[in-house]
């Protein structure tokens, strides 16, 4: 593996990868979701490129930039165990140069659920992986389905900008009482962890209401909202129950849905989601 820091070294090297070449984009603090990213892209690429970046642009102010865990030289060891052919890692000055000042942005769905917690979020997102894609110029980029939002985001900005990566989603990866991994849970404490397991018992209670029949959304977000409560550790900052392509809220579940939450654990912030 070559640890590569600078666009100009990895410039001298990306014509030598074999293709097709698939791209991981992380944010470091590796876990078993982004290790089932690489070894998807492995299996699927003559050659494959995980980059760690933590983007301070799609932080806000008063958000967990700062706290967010930083553990390179263990991630550096994971992406050796798994063989992959490069980890670009550049420091921030690399990816924002003095007097960068071009953005990209998507409008509509980049202000919804995450856009409208966090402003200015996805405009950091978009930016990143559109300077990320034309860095590395990757035949594939592989995202998770825990970010659902992210990643319709990310596929719409492809289409629209004709960036020309095939986008693979890959599904939610779980631990065995269902939390989905995420690099923000080794903030935890062992009785946050636990109580963190109410985000997925609710999205599982949401499904078992749709089943059973009932597909009225409003109903559907206060029994996860009800269910939520019941944790005292737990504060909801939204449910929402909308189009799994557009993210526009519905009436009823008509259509392929994505039920998704973001609530405090304590001091920390999760997500997760699930469809329908």
């Amino acid at each position: 593996m070559e640890y590569i820091s600078t666009i100009a070294e990895l410039n001298k090297v990306r014509n030598n990868l074999h293709s097709p070449l698939g791209l991981v984009p992380t944010m470091g603090a590796l876990h078993h979701g982004h290790l089932s990213l690489i070894r998807r892209a492995k299996s699927e690429n003559a050659s494959v490129i995980v980059t760690i970046f933590i983007n301070p642009t799609q932080f806000k102010e008063g958000e967990d930039y700062q706290a967010y865990p930083k553990l390179i030289e263990s991630d550096l060891s994971i992406l050796r165990k798994e063989k992959v052919d490069i980890a670009f890692v550049p420091p921030v000055a690399e990816m924002y140069p003095h007097g960068f000042d071009s953005w990209v942005e998507v409008q509509k769905m980049g202000h919804l659920l995450e856009g409208a917690s966090r402003s200015q979020h996805f405009k950091g997102v978009a930016t990143i992986v559109t300077k990320i894609f034309n860095i590395i110029r990757p035949n594939k980029a592989y995202f998770g389905q825990k970010d659902g939002q992210q990643a319709l985001i990310i596929k719409q900005l492809n289409r629209d900008l004709n960036l020309c990566v095939d986008i693979v989603i890959n599904p939610t990866v779980r631990e065995h009482d269902g939390l989905a991994y995420s690099s923000r849970n080794i903030n935890l404490s062992l009785t946050e962890r636990n109580a963190a397991t109410i985000l997925f018992k609710s999205l599982e209670k949401a499904r078992k209401v749709f089943l059973d029949g009932d597909h009225n959304a409003k109903r559907i977000k206060i029994v996860v909202s009800e269910l939520i409560k019941c944790q005292p550790l737990a504060k909801l900052d939204y449910i929402s129950v909308a189009d799994a392509q557009t993210l526009q809220e519905l009436t009823e579940i008509d259509r392929p849905t994505m039920i998704s939450l973001a609530a405090f654990i304590g001091n920390t912030r999760l997500i997760d989601n699930i469809l329908i």
